[in-house]
């Protein structure tokens, strides 16, 4: 399996890979860090391969609109995400800088593509194509949910799982940060990064199937747009969030198609939503700020009582607050 993207006109690889295309379990890792920076490109590749796997995680921003061709030879899934935003742009919180994400899985039969990117954007590109014999040994391929798609694949048809790309959720963004930020290393790390990848497309299918479930609900553009806004709003306010009512009244959308609508697209519900925001930030304030007052920290990420904290933690995480700052 051979996994290549250059610029147009440009001779030069953003990135090269010949995997080999049978599943080997235990395999050892193979990574590469790559940085390319000359007009019209600054990119930082983060690159991990193995036997039927490629994954990348690419930083990219671009001084002129251009476009990108890339090519498969040999069957591949690809599951991408895309994420973007406005270059300078400001943000209320630190995972406001994968807004407008976006999320697929398709089948690649030998194919060649291109697509273009815009100046002025900040892209950060999340890439893991599985050769088929991975695929098929990572996941159980018999459920109604991979019947159309196995079926495609197996005439050699370029297929994906939705028609249009689903918006990431927080908990894909969290398998997403659990890859790159990895410390573990030999037969762990091959161990670990296995595990998050099926978690990954675990949390896929589930949208997937979610959204299948729920397509005789229709929502316009500007219902998204509206969901956005609350989206937003809950990440700058997440210590203390706006009622339900109050995010419908400034979103100006219906509160049932906001509750309906948020669990579609963002594969979670409200409250979910704003119990992850917290517990991510709590995590931080232990491990990185060293903050072993839980007290402290259950006010700072909007829990009135120490109490009600630390079982909102230990549900979360497995973990008492006190047993991961050990």
């Amino acid at each position: 399996m051979l996994v290549k993207a250059k610029l147009e006109n440009h001779n030069e690889w953003l990135f090269l890979e010949e995997i080999p295309e049978k599943y080997v379990p235990n395999h050892r890792l193979s990574e590469r860090q790559i940085s390319i920076k000359h007009a019209p490109v600054d990119m930082k590749n983060y690159q991990l391969s193995t036997n039927g796997l490629f994954l990348l995680y690419s930083e990219m921003n671009f001084t002129e609109n251009i476009r990108i061709e890339t090519e498969v030879e040999g069957d591949a899934i690809a599951s991408q995400f895309i994420f973007c935003k406005e270059k300078g742009n400001p943000t209320p919180s630190k995972s406001a800088r994968y807004a407008r994400g976006r999320h697929n899985i398709r089948y690649i039969p030998a194919s060649r593509e291109s697509y273009e990117v815009k100046a002025d954007q900040e892209y950060v590109y999340f890439l893991v194509v599985l050769s088929k014999d991975y695929y098929l040994n990572l996941v159980d391929t018999s459920s109604p949910l991979h019947e159309d798609f196995m079926r495609e694949m197996e005439k050699g048809v370029t297929i994906s799982f939705m028609d249009e790309d689903l918006y990431i959720t927080p908990e894909m963004r969290k398998s997403i940060e659990g890859i790159r930020e990895c410390k573990h290393d030999g037969g762990l790390k091959r161990m670990f990064t296995d595990a998050r990848i099926m978690e990954l497309i675990i949390y896929q299918l589930e949208q997937f199937s979610q959204f299948l479930q729920n397509e005789n609900e229709i929502f316009h553009g500007e219902d998204i747009e509206k969901l956005e806004v609350v989206r937003e709003l809950l990440e700058s306010n997440y210590v203390n969030p706006p009622a339900q009512k109050e995010l419908a009244r400034v979103a100006t959308i219906n509160e049932s198609k906001l509750r309906t609508g948020f669990k579609k697209y963002y594969g979670t519900t409200i409250y979910d939503f704003i119990t992850r925001l917290r517990m991510v930030e709590a995590r931080r304030l232990i491990m990185e700020e060293k903050n072993n007052n839980m007290n402290e920290i259950a006010m700072l990420v909007g829990f009135k009582h120490q109490s009600n904290f630390t079982r909102a933690f230990k549900r979360y995480y497995g973990l008492s607050p006190t047993e991961v700052g050990v």
